[in-house]
């Protein structure tokens, strides 16, 4: 997907709030794996930060003292992210090569899945941050495969070039340098309001076979994604 899908218009027009309505509940997920290890970063940075509520939001659940900063590449997204704009929050319109600061932790939330060159994206990325975060969602699982719509529905409404089990996700990550540090499953499609009536009633299949085996269920059935902590 070229990067004209976001700079042109075309993602804000599939997605005309940009995803802020989901940007609670991710929020809280980042804080949960920022507390389960012990960080406590003073400048915190978002590469595809879209209309910033994330941004806004995690700010409110940590110190005054922290510092937020969110770049993007889309001029629709970085216009949505301007009212959300305070003391300790600032959002700038530049790409990767642009930016030169380092920061205490970096976020990376459900970006590299729509990079053409996501190994050279991923590489470029090391050093940005002393840590990093990733939420990358899981969009390969044995449902999605057999039955092929949801890879290409994934494509055209989100922009979805590449395609990640739990297990490919990490290995991308170490083969591009990183060192994994913790990482756990984020369940929008069990967490979250059910955006269609097929999504509803895989809930609580999904549910059940996540209990009875977390890898195996978000394999089989998907409709998870993975937060993980690098550095």
């Amino acid at each position: 997907m070229a990067d004209g899908f976001y700079s042109e218009g075309g993602y804000l027009e599939k997605h005309p709030n940009w995803h802020t309505e989901d940007a609670s509940w991710k929020a809280s997920n980042i804080f949960k794996i920022i507390n389960k290890n012990s960080l406590t970063p003073s400048t915190i940075a978002e590469i595809g930060c879209g209309a910033g509520e994330i941004l806004k939001q995690l700010q409110q659940k940590m110190s005054d003292s922290v510092s937020f900063t969110g770049y993007e590449i889309s001029p629709q997204a970085f216009e949505l992210s301007k009212s959300r704009e305070n003391e300790k929050l600032k959002f700038y319109l530049r790409n990767l090569t642009e930016i030169k600061d380092v920061f205490d932790l970096v976020l990376l939330i459900d970006v590299f899945e729509h990079v053409e060159d996501f190994y050279g994206f991923l590489r470029e990325m090391r050093g940005k941050g002393k840590y990093n975060v990733f939420h990358i969602p899981l969009d390969l699982s044995v449902q999605s495969v057999w039955r092929g719509e949801p890879l290409m529905r994934k494509r055209r409404n989100s922009g979805h070039i590449h395609y990640y089990t739990k297990d490919t996700a990490l290995a991308a990550l170490k083969d591009t340098g990183y060192e994994v540090v913790d990482y756990f499953y984020t369940g929008s499609y069990i967490d979250l309001p059910s955006r269609s009536f097929k999504s509803g009633l895989m809930k609580l299949p999904r549910k059940l076979l996540y209990a009875m085996n977390p890898d195996f269920g978000v394999r089989v059935l998907g409709g998870y994604s993975l937060m993980v902590l690098a550095k």
